[in-house]
């Protein structure tokens, strides 16, 4: 059985790591994996959200798998490929044009940080555990996955987690603004499946747009990506989903989208 796997409900997809035995430690093979089909399930037309989690509910993922470094990262050239295998996975994560969320049971640190991270949400069970143990590595994490974090949880909250190491509940996670929700282990995966099936019906053209809004905030309103977001409210307003919405409007009734 693969180490990851895609499992499919409607129009959501759900990228599961599938190694319980080992808390779901990613190999670097896996890292490769993620990125695949992240950027397949990216141009799935029959795909409108996609979650990350982990096999069982032990762990989302307890984070690279170390027992690989003594090969994978035994110098400064296997390291840099290592890196850049990590860093294509969670770009391609940040950079899907679906909806993504990370359901998280039990621990996520380390390496799972960063594609957690690069979800757009990330929705957590009562006793999930989180962290970046870096610093116990003399591990240096590169500019793109520590912007994120500084996204999420500011600049000071960044430093205390990096500079310490220390694990972060899920208390904590949600007071600092690391996830969005924080439930009961019996509740999470239902209140996680219907909450994307509310997105899902919403207008796919709008949610891209969204999406895209607030990415482009962050990186900087250049007039490049001014001129794209325009594009994409054009793209909406002449779509068919923008006559479908306000007819189901006037009508009363549930909207059909078709995302064009």
């Amino acid at each position: 059985m693969s180490d990851i796997l895609v499992e499919r409900r409607g129009g959501i997809a759900t990228v599961v790591v599938n190694r319980p035995r080992t808390r779901n430690a990613i190999s670097l093979a896996m890292w490769s994996e993620i990125a695949r089909v992240t950027d397949e399930l990216g141009r799935d037309d029959g795909v409108r959200a996609v979650i990350y989690r982990g096999a069982g509910r032990d762990a989302f993922a307890s984070g690279a798998d170390i027992s690989e470094f003594a090969e994978q990262r035994k110098d400064i050239a296997t390291a840099q490929h290592y890196n850049e295998v990590w860093t294509a996975a969670y770009t391609a994560v940040r950079q899907c044009r679906k909806p993504t969320v990370a359901m998280i049971f039990g621990y996520c640190m380390g390496g799972a940080m960063a594609i957690a991270m690069s979800c757009d949400l990330r929705f957590a069970a009562d006793g999930s555990k989180f962290g970046i143990p870096a610093a116990r590595l003399s591990i240096v994490y590169g500019a793109d996955a520590v912007g994120q974090l500084v996204d999420l949880v500011g600049p000071a909250y960044a430093k205390d987690i990096l500079f310490s190491a220390r694990t972060v509940s899920a208390e904590e996670a949600l007071r600092i603004g690391f996830i969005q929700r924080l439930l009961p282990v019996t509740d999470l995966e239902r209140y996680t499946y219907e909450y994307l099936d509310t997105v899902v019906g919403n207008a796919p053209l709008s949610v891209t747009g969204a999406k895209a809004a607030v990415q482009f905030y962050l990186e900087g309103l250049d007039d490049d990506r001014r001129k794209r977001l325009k594009d994409l409210g054009v793209e909406a307003l002449e779509s068919a989903d923008y006559r479908e919405g306000t007819r189901a409007f006037l009508d009363k009734r549930p909207p059909r989208f078709t995302g064009r």
